[in-house]
């Protein structure tokens, strides 16, 4: 490898969305305060799930999980971005692009299988609620979660290693707004149809395959729903489903429309779009989402709230 070879090695350049200095201050203070709402929402969630145990259920334990992922996903892109946004210089060295990229990708792959993992506890929740304790015990449910985690981190180790070994010449400059797996392999100076073919294996196993299973299982779930007599019974087996419904669609349906055609897929500025909505709002709404459509949720923050309340004024007598 030559002297030129090893300049680029060091550090890329992250050309973000924008490089209008007003542009910039602008995102800076509205990432930010999607951040910290980011931080209190999933942290909240986790908690109230800990404290209340009228929520230590399948359920809740895969919605712990998931909050957590959204953290960590987010925190995996924001801070260096919010960085970036008030620097003038927004090179990251190798090994960071290398983490980001890691992490990142991984833990977008555990969300999606979580998803699908979700959507079955509910499949069993509405269709056989009777055997529902009896099958989705504690061990299996301890199980499917570390599947989602470990799933996620194998194929990100793979994508990342596969992608680093890629010779980049003198390119350093990545058009995005963090070390995105698109736009990392865009900088080689060979041919990265291999590189194209492992993308589109994986996002078949990561995201086609749970894709399919949650379709399943709500085809199945929309079935026993329409069997039921009652409309309150209809309703309040809808509602079960409703909060996870919504986050499987907005989850699965963009991503699809990124990765399972790298050639013709979107264009960079709409993946950068893509990337702020699974980083920024994606983890904002999922909290908001969990806790607006479900009443035992609501019923938790209420009680919790209450109890604070309490708490309160006794300290003020």
């Amino acid at each position: 490898m030559g002297a030129d070879n090893q300049t680029w090695a060091r550090e890329f350049v992250l050309l973000g969305l924008s490089s209008d200095w007003d542009t910039q201050v602008g995102l800076f203070i509205l990432f930010s305060v999607a951040y910290l709402l980011t931080l209190l929402g999933n942290v909240l969630i986790v908690l109230l799930i800990r404290l209340d145990g009228r929520l230590h259920t399948p359920m809740y334990f895969f919605l712990s999980n998931l909050s957590l992922v959204d953290v960590s996903y987010a925190t995996s892109i924001v801070p260096q971005m919010l960085a970036h946004f008030l620097a003038e210089h927004k090179g990251i060295p190798y090994v960071s692009c290398a983490a980001q990229l890691f992490f990142s990708l991984g833990l977008g792959g555990t969300e999606f299988v979580l998803l699908a993992v979700m959507a079955y506890d509910r499949y069993v929740a509405v269709c056989d609620p009777l055997r529902y304790p009896v099958i989705m015990h504690g061990g299996l449910c301890a199980r499917l979660a570390v599947t989602s985690w470990l799933s996620g981190s194998v194929n990100s180790l793979v994508q990342t290693t596969i992608t680093f070994q890629l010779p980049m010449c003198t390119n350093k400059y990545i058009d995005h707004i963090s070390c995105e797996l698109l736009a990392v392999v865009r900088l080689a100076c060979v041919d990265t149809s291999s590189n194209e073919v492992a993308i589109v294996v994986s996002s078949i196993v990561l995201l086609m395959t749970p894709f399919c299973l949650v379709l399943l299982s709500y085809i199945r779930i929309i079935s026993t729903i329409l069997k039921i007599q009652s409309t309150e019974g209809r309703k309040k087996a809808f509602h079960t489903c409703a909060s996870h419904l919504t986050v499987v669609v907005l989850c699965y349906g963009m991503t699809i429309f990124t990765y399972i055609q790298p050639n013709s897929g979107p264009s960079v500025l709409q993946e950068k779009l893509i990337s702020v909505f699974y980083a920024i709002l994606m983890p904002v709404l999922n909290p908001m989402i969990y806790s607006l459509r479900n009443k035992e949720v609501k019923g938790a923050w209420q009680k919790l709230l209450g109890q604070l309340s309490g708490l309160m004024s006794k300290l003020a007598t």
